[in-house]
């Protein structure tokens, strides 16, 4: 009899054990990853955007401050805004995904030591591989660190027309990474963010209208800087130039003396990206006015006419 009241006690405390510690125990650590998770989550949006998601929700039409690091620099435009917005909430997605990782991790670890698994080989194993994966995937992690800085720095955002060296165009889509950047052909080029040695973004703040007008070695080299510069301005009188612009045409004068021709340079303020459409509408206008003014060029239209007739 007694030894039936033994197996049965002992049957017990081990069912008792898988039934309801282990069950309890696993169940507390996922509750303990999901509010975690929730916590953090919540922390990450408010830093990304300064506002929960429901209080977002609930005002659509205010304009949320961006990550603390980028709160310092206003927007000047609506374009910037959303740009900075994007860069807020790409990096707030990976910091995200980082901590869901993370947590995932600690609560099958936790898990699997609930049930009794030993786990010193894994938590071995996935240093061990860990490393080696550091060292295969070196150029992996050189490009997720760039594309961060990049993203933290504002080097470039979609839209922005920028020279990668190799690639030059308009960017398409920025990501921790790879840049798309679209030519100006039409070809879409993948560029890493790693091997992106330098930048040149043409769309930020201001650009300038350099505009480069030769003229005949007879002709009278004041007067032509003059009629070049009244033309500009009478170019800026058309309201849709006049809004790309964002200071006066400056004329700095003989830019090359070559034996066949004299270079002058004039300069305009724009705002950034519309500077080809007002350096073709300059030289329009000016290419107009020489045509009136009796200004010669560097090509005579009879040689002109020859070099077209073959002759």
């Amino acid at each position: 009899m007694m030894d039936v009241y033994n197996l049965s006690f002992e049957w017990t405390e081990t069912n008792r054990h898988w039934l309801l510690e282990v069950p309890i125990r696993i169940v507390a650590y996922i509750l303990v990853v999901l509010i975690a998770r929730y916590v953090l989550h919540r922390m990450i949006d408010r830093a990304a955007t300064g506002r929960s998601p429901k209080e977002r929700t609930d005002a659509p039409g205010k304009k949320p401050p961006l990550l603390r690091g980028l709160r310092d620099r206003a927007p000047s435009s609506a374009h910037t805004a959303e740009r900075r917005a994007q860069r807020a909430q790409t990096i707030a997605s990976v910091l995200k995904s980082t901590t869901s990782i993370v947590l995932l991790i600690w609560v099958a670890l936790g898990i699997l030591n609930v049930l009794g698994v030993n786990i010193a080989p894994f938590i071995a194993s996935a240093g061990v591989v860990g490393l080696a994966i550091g060292f295969g995937a070196q150029n992996l992690v050189r490009d997720f660190v760039t594309g961060v800085f990049m993203l933290l720095e504002d080097q470039y955002g979609v839209g922005d027309t920028v020279d990668l060296g190799d690639a030059v165009g308009e960017v398409e889509s920025v990501g921790l990474r790879v840049t798309t950047v679209r030519d100006i052909d039409g070809t879409l080029w993948y560029v890493r963010n790693g091997e992106i040695a330098r930048v040149g973004n043409m769309s930020q703040d201001y650009a300038v209208a350099r505009i480069e007008v030769p003229v005949a070695l007879s002709a009278d080299v004041e007067r032509a800087e003059q009629v070049a510069l009244d033309a500009a301005h009478t170019a800026l009188e058309d309201p849709k130039i006049a809004a790309k612009v964002l200071g006066e045409p400056e004329m700095l004068g003989v830019q090359e003396l070559r034996p066949d021709q004299v270079t002058l340079r004039m300069t305009l303020k724009t705002r950034p990206g519309v500077q080809w459409s007002v350096q073709r509408r300059l030289r329009r206008e000016i290419l107009r006015a020489y045509d009136e003014s009796g200004i010669e060029l560097p090509y005579p239209p009879s040689r002109y006419a020859a070099a077209v007739n073959g002759e």
